[in-house]
């Protein structure tokens, strides 16, 4: 199968379920130096569903720092509530979840994605812009997570590779917002 050269190829974010936030950060900041890395004590979707039922993403922390280009995505489930999290990695435990594509084209990206037989796991807004979590792992091994380029995520994204660049290993945990 040919895949159209105007497709998006470039993953910009690497996701893992944690048990444990915290662990996981220092993990990441002693093995790889990826950081600073900044915490999201909760974070919501409006008009968005969960396998097509009405719903909001399964209650959850988040933390995100930069590794070089990557984002360094870790997702903390809070409670054992069905959910995208719990899709691929059972409650309370440890794997890798998503890579996260940044669409100029949102709308063409999932419509790939989805013509070529995968189904849709979340969709909804945040803040305001379309996201989706396309549910590629009977192929990849993982979800794929499509966010509408818009510049909030613009802003929010310079934060982490601007803290990132020339960092010191001080302030390793920050709060976002």
């Amino acid at each position: 199968m040919m895949i159209p050269c105007e497709r998006n190829r470039e993953y910009m974010q690497m996701c893992w379920v944690v048990p444990d936030l915290e662990a996981a950060i220092g993990h990441w900041l002693k093995t790889t130096g990826a950081g600073p890395f900044f915490v999201m004590e909760e974070f919501h979707f409006t008009e968005s569903n969960y396998r097509g039922t009405p719903a909001d993403i399964a209650p959850s922390r988040a933390a995100i720092g930069q590794h070089g280009d990557m984002q360094i995505e870790l997702i903390c489930p809070r409670d054992d509530s069905p959910g995208i999290w719990t899709d691929l990695v059972p409650h309370g435990g440890f794997g890798f979840h998503h890579t996260g594509l940044y669409c100029e084209d949102y709308d063409a990206e999932r419509a790939a994605l989805l013509d070529a037989g995968h189904e849709m796991a979340f969709e909804g807004l945040m803040l305001g812009a379309k996201t989706c979590y396309v549910d590629t792992s009977p192929t990849l091994g993982f979800m794929t997570e499509l966010i509408t380029a818009n510049p909030v995520a613009e802003q929010v994204f310079a934060t982490f590779r601007d803290a990132a660049e020339g960092w010191d290993g001080s302030d390793p945990i920050r709060a976002l917002g």
